[in-house]
């Protein structure tokens, strides 16, 4: 208990500090996303990932928090996915080679002996999905830390029911190193999650899940690992409907996000950010409270039904062309990321 505090403590430290330092460089190497009359630094995933696996690696190096079978080999997969997304915030990289080495990762961290072959499958499908949905998300200043760290609370709560205790301190320690970035990512951001940092979150809080719910049914599994990740994913399915109903790219940004809707609405940045985030809360707090066994998974059809209600009513909300101009939400990149 005595070190999960300090060692949280130590996270959101050093994370605000390291994001604040690496805040220039980014910028001097021109490792920037544009959005509207400034420029966004984006190595604070760097600070997230470094911190992260420093704090988590000096409990298992001595020994006090070991992390327990498996978890090191998720944290080390995660910190090679987060190292592929920093290239891609560095260079040019194709989303394919995102997909793809996000996938045998995940198919490397599987633990199939519990999962069996169709569920192991299944479940490298899912980490891919929530993946690439937090990387969706890090398109508004703050939303995609928040949901993260909502979502890590949740993902801790359902790991220390099963007394996964290795795995619980590995997620109270990213969330505290996630609260100590958005110090600096509230709007108006100072520094950004990037391809690098929104990578990592998604794949380790997937991955956590899918060690905590294995040897579980693969329906109720499904339904909870649905509840911890439904802004993400309601995020990531209006993005797809709006684009495929305007004949767009998938690969071609622009305002149509869950956000950038809700600033249509009259929301403030912040506010858009509020609202998602509590929302991101109540689908958690279901998804917490079916995996434990005090509501049933019937519940999970209010969060389904909810999500799906937000997707058609801000399907209907019309957006602004990125040919005509662009939100202030919106990264327009400098060095290009696929999103």
């Amino acid at each position: 208990m005595l070190y999960g505090i300090a060692a949280a403590t130590a996270a959101l430290f050093l994370a605000a500090v390291l994001a604040a330092l690496l805040r220039v460089p980014a910028l001097r190497a021109g490792i920037v996303d544009r959005r509207l009359h400034r420029r966004l630094p984006l190595l604070g995933g760097v600070a997230v990932v470094v911190v992260t696996c420093l704090v988590t690696g000096v409990g298992q190096w001595t020994g006090v928090a070991p992390l327990g079978q498996g978890v090191d080999g998720l944290l080390v997969a995660a910190a090679l996915v987060a190292a592929l997304g920093l290239v891609a915030d560095v260079w040019r990289l194709r989303l394919r080679v995102l997909v793809t080495g996000t996938a045998v990762a995940a198919a490397c961290v599987v633990p199939y002996d519990e999962t069996g072959v169709l569920g192991g499958m299944l479940a490298v499908g899912w980490i891919l999905a929530a993946s690439l949905a937090f990387k969706g998300l890090d398109h508004a200043d703050g939303l995609a830390g928040t949901v993260g760290v909502v979502t890590a609370f949740g993902a801790g709560a359902c790991a220390a029911a099963e007394v996964m205790d290795g795995l619980a301190v590995l997620l109270s320690v990213f969330a505290a190193a996630l609260t100590g970035f958005l110090m600096h990512n509230w709007h108006p951001a100072r520094i950004g999650l990037g391809t690098c940092g929104s990578l990592f979150t998604g794949f380790l809080l997937s991955s956590s899940l899918v060690f905590t719910r294995a040897g579980y049914d693969l329906g109720p599994s499904a339904a909870v690992m649905f509840c911890l990740g439904a802004v993400a994913l309601a995020d990531a399915v209006l993005v797809v409907l709006a684009r495929g109903v305007a004949r767009r790219s998938l690969l071609r940004r622009g305002p149509d996000h869950l956000a950038h809707r809700l600033r249509r609405l009259g929301l403030t940045p912040q506010a858009s950010v509020v609202v998602l985030g509590a929302g991101s809360f109540s689908a958690v707090l279901v998804g917490v409270l079916v995996h434990t066994g005090w509501t049933g998974e019937g519940a999970v059809l209010w969060v389904a039904g909810g999500a799906l209600l937000v997707v058609v009513v801000l399907l209907g909300i019309p957006v602004q062309s990125p040919r005509q101009a662009t939100s202030p939400q919106v990264s327009s990149p400098l060095r290009v990321r696929n999103g």
